[in-house]
């Protein structure tokens, strides 16, 4: 392609202007619409799925559209934001509500489709929201189709489109032709992927002068030269535009035509498609412009550019989802230097976990977390007392106000640290529900207290628990394991071990591994915690997080250079406390201090054992239970911080 010539000292590499809304996927695959009964929530719209997939690729890319004052509106804003998309030009519409679309999966053909756009929010994108300033501070601007299609937002678009000819922002038009969004199918028909329309035709083909770059299906440029010959609307487009053509042939890969339209396609390089078993094709497109776009706005070839589309547009097929979907460049690394063709991407092990490690995170600070999952230790509190179990819910509620006030007071102090809790299903559902949605780290165990082989506490279809769970909460599981186990119980806590990570893997939670090595265990070779993970790792068995207790400084050093090793991705190591007095659990802190994989600690009876039992036998009040929690819990982020200063 050469040297595109792009403005330099811009803030932004790409602005997209257009559809915005949520995509509502169905889960079971193979139902008809009608049958479907569950469906997964993404973001979703061309011109949405394009900012998400250029900023997952390392581009600046920002978004201009409007979502409703609603929940899902602040849902998409939020998971733009997330992975890095400039927010800053989504206008919130206090009249009209966020565009929605329903999809559901028949069959490798068949994709019904309905779009609940009547009057929605990003189809009110207006003149005034468009911005001089903020069009100038892009190196390239790309618009889709369906914002030219109503008087609105045709009048937005073209605006912008002259800014951007004022500012020397490249324009980019992604055709996004579909028949409903323009009055030619019938409401419920968002399936259907061409009508040929005269009217549709002469509309386009008013704008097509004002692009640099114009993307489409075979259908797409169809429809844009108004001809049932590919050739002959190639040509007829080609007549009022230089700008570069690129025509994407579905398997078969895609083809970038510059100068003039040759007399066949294959006359000019068609850049072969990534060959996959397609699960769903939507926004497969949006994905193939992203990858495109990644390599066009860094300069590269014709045939890097089409390497990273087609590569894009192939993993996305393969997927459930679109804008989610959508590869990191870890990813495509991956993929591009893999000794074997990858036909199932589903499939493949290693890809399906960097899908998940290498996209954008939460970044925890240093992390202080309150651990209260403990269900038997308050049971047994509660009967020595004569206490009601029913109070350990309440309780659990008046932990969540101690944790309340130790985060103000961090924030007061201007600590720059993050605040969690481990809380359990039976007694802490209302402690989960409270905490959830705060952005504190939130855990909650799964294992069956005690229990040896390892054993969950709502049975081994641990996955199906797993779905009613809000997916910021974080899988924890204590297992007692050694390495030198017999070989019975050893294979049967480590099948329970992957079973439970590759049930993690598909609901997409985080997995916390708690490992305590049995402290009457007959051996006695050295290094046993480092050798139990080492083993897992072995095994292919890959948690977010470790939970352990303090090893000596020298132990750090293994650990941290195993972890390092083995799972650069591991979000790293918290300490437990196992009820030690506070002076013992400053020594671990001191332990940890040179550690790189040490992010904080995680302690519960240390914290609540003594108030808890006052609490639940009635010596104090609840104001005193929260103020005594609350002392412990900051004198161990005290002997933290003097620890790390050390």
């Amino acid at each position: 392609m050469g040297q595109t010539r792009f403005a330099s000292g811009r803030q932004l590499d790409l602005i997209c202007l257009g559809r915005l809304g949520v995509d509502l996927y169905a889960q079971q695959v193979g139902a008809r619409l009608e049958d479907v009964s569950s469906f997964a929530k993404y973001l979703g719209g061309s011109s949405a799925n394009i900012a998400f997939g250029t900023a997952r690729l390392g581009l600046k890319s920002a978004m201009l559209s409007r979502v409703g004052d609603d929940h899902m509106g602040r849902f998409l804003v939020e998971s733009l934001a997330r992975e890095g998309c400039d927010v800053s030009g989504i206008k919130t519409d206090p009249e009209r509500l966020t565009a929605m679309v329903l999809l559901g999966l028949k069959d490798r053909e068949t994709f019904p489709l309905v779009f609940y756009r009547e009057n929605c929010a990003d189809m009110a994108l207006c003149e005034a929201d468009v911005r001089e300033d903020v069009i100038a501070s892009g190196k390239a601007l790309l618009i889709t189709g369906t914002h030219f299609s109503t008087e609105r937002v045709y009048n937005a678009s073209i605006r912008a489109l002259d800014y951007a000819a004022r500012h020397d922002v490249k324009r980019v038009l992604d055709i996004d032709y579909r028949p409903v969004l323009w009055g030619l199918a019938g409401k419920a028909d968002g399936e259907t992927r061409f009508v040929a329309d005269q009217k549709v035709s002469e509309h386009v083909q008013g704008i097509l002068p004002r692009f640099d770059l114009i993307v489409g299906t075979e259908e797409e440029f169809l429809i844009a030269g108004g001809s049932e010959d590919l050739l002959t609307s190639l040509r007829k487009v080609r007549s009022l535009t230089a700008a570069t053509l690129v025509v994407k042939l579905g398997p078969q890969g895609c083809t970038v035509i510059h100068g003039d339209i040759p007399a066949r396609l294959e006359d000019g390089e068609i850049h072969p498609g990534v060959r996959v078993e397609v699960l769903n094709v939507l926004g497969a497109g949006d994905a193939f412009m992203s990858g495109f776009l990644s390599g066009w706005l860094r300069d590269a070839s014709d045939a890097r550019c089409c390497q990273l589309a087609n590569a894009c547009g192939g993993l996305v097929v393969s997927r459930h989802a679109c804008a989610p979907a959508m590869p990191t460049p870890a990813e495509l690394e991956y993929l591009f230097n893999s000794p074997v063709p990858i036909t199932r991407p589903d499939q493949d092990v290693a890809l399906q976990r960097l899908h998940q490690v290498s996209v954008p995170r939460k970044q925890w600070k240093q992390l202080f977390i309150f651990a209260f999952d403990h269900r038997g230790q308050l049971f047994e509190l509660a009967q020595q007392g004569g206490a009601d179990s029913k109070r350990i819910s309440e309780l659990k509620m008046l932990f969540i106000q101690a944790v309340q006030r130790v985060e103000a007071d961090l924030a007061q102090r201007g600590i720059d640290a993050d605040v969690g809790l481990l809380a359990d299903q039976r007694f802490g559902q209302d402690a989960l529900n409270a905490a959830t949605g705060r952005g504190w780290w939130v855990a909650r165990p799964v294992e069956r207290q005690g229990s040896r082989p390892l054993a969950f506490e709502h049975g081994r279809s641990i996955g199906s628990n797993l779905i009613a769970w809000p997916k910021e909460q974080i899988i924890k599981c204590l297992v007692q394991y050694h390495p030198d186990d017999e070989p019975l119980l050893r294979l049967e806590q480590e099948a329970q071990i992957r079973g439970l990570f590759e049930a993690s893997q598909v609901s997409g939670h985080e997995l916390l591994l708690e490992i305590i090595p049995p402290k009457d265990h007959p051996s006695t070779y050295p290094d046993v915690l480092y050798r139990a993970i080492k083993r897992l790792y072995n095994l292919g068995i890959y948690p977010a997080w470790w939970k352990i207790e303090s090893p000596s400084a020298a132990e750090w050093e293994q650990l941290d250079a195993l972890i390092q090793e083995r799972d650069p991705y591991c979000r790293g190591v918290v300490l437990l406390g196992l009820n030690a007095p506070t002076d013992v659990l400053a020594e671990g802190f001191r332990n940890a201090r040179a550690s790189t994989t040490c992010r904080g600690f995680a302690v519960g009876r240390t914290i609540f054992q003594e108030p808890s039992r006052a609490w639940l036998v009635g010596e104090i009040d609840d104001e005193a239970l929260i103020q005594r929690v609350q002392a412990t819990f900051q004198t161990l982020i005290e002997a933290w911080r003097d620890a790390r200063r050390q």
